[in-house]
């Protein structure tokens, strides 16, 4: 919000109206949440209608593509199986993957099973077996704009700790959307997903979380799942981000230290768990673009 608008200059937001009659007062309010003292989102953060419409046409690739594992996935795939539908699928829909090359990862979707909270690269040597939690994570991109979700599946017979773990985590997943609403704070919706995590007796990761997403793969704000209510990002209308916390069984520390220079596993090896889901602010509270 650092260029000056005129009140009677087009409005920032891409609308054709004056400023004075479309965001003024909005940046205004901004401003006093600013002055004191709170961390507040600039105008990068904040989605226009265009922009909205295209993430949301994003979206319903990368939902339709995910509806498509769930259909499919089951014992005695393997994960390079889950990259070739992915692969296909979003083609066929008029979509590009967009996790294909991106900081050199080599394959269209990450895949993590059991104690992989995530980053794991499909291959064709991985085979599901009865009892494994595995992370499927997609993002999609149509015509420039991204939609990113992910979700977990339970192969088989799965123990009832693991099944636990993977249903808290879509809870806390649930709880912290509850917090996601128009003038509240990104501290509201960390403190609910952390609270319900370790009522149940599970940790959650600090050094991986959410993040904006929608005109790019990753835009700012970052969103961690540490907070005290009231505290972190404003949360205003039009701001697009992911909620994805990785919930683990045991320890919350992780081991980055992979041959393959991308998994993300548990230090101490328990599985781990994670939903994700793509969220709009509305001016009356919010919208699942993705899930």
């Amino acid at each position: 919000m650092a260029i000056k608008i005129g009140r009677n200059d087009p409005c920032w937001c891409g609308s054709g109206k004056k400023y004075k009659v479309c965001h003024e007062a909005f940046d205004a309010k901004i401003k006093r949440y600013a002055m004191v003292g709170h961390q507040v989102p600039n105008h990068s953060m904040i989605k226009t209608p265009e922009q909205i419409e295209g993430i949301r046409a994003a979206a319903k690739v990368n939902v339709a593509v995910l509806d498509y594992v769930a259909a499919n996935i089951k014992a005695g795939c393997s994960t390079q199986d889950i990259d070739d539908w992915v692969s296909s699928k979003t083609a066929e829909l008029g979509g590009i993957p967009a996790q294909l090359n991106y900081e050199g990862f080599p394959k269209t979707v990450c895949t993590s099973i059991n104690e992989v909270i995530c980053h794991g690269i499909p291959n064709k040597d991985e085979i599901l077996k009865d009892g494994d939690i595995i992370n499927v994570d997609c993002t999609t991109i149509v015509n420039g704009y991204y939609a990113d979700s992910s979700r977990m599946f339970m192969i088989g017979d799965v123990s009832p700790e693991k099944r636990k773990l993977v249903e808290v985590t879509k809870e806390c997943v649930e709880l912290g959307l509850k917090e996601v609403k128009p003038w509240s704070f990104l501290g509201n919706m960390a403190n609910a997903v952390n609270k319900h995590a370790t009522e149940n007796g599970f940790s959650v990761v600090r050094e991986i979380g959410g993040h904006g997403c929608g005109v790019d793969f990753h835009e700012d704000p970052w969103v961690g799942y540490y907070g005290k209510p009231n505290t972190q990002m404003l949360l205003v209308p039009g701001m697009i981000f992911t909620i994805e916390p990785m919930v683990n069984m045991g320890s919350a520390k992780i081991n980055n230290n992979a041959e393959d220079g991308w998994r993300i596993v548990t230090a101490d090896g328990k599985p781990s768990a994670q939903w994700e889901i793509q969220v709009l602010v509305t001016e009356t509270g919010n919208e699942v673009i993705s899930w």
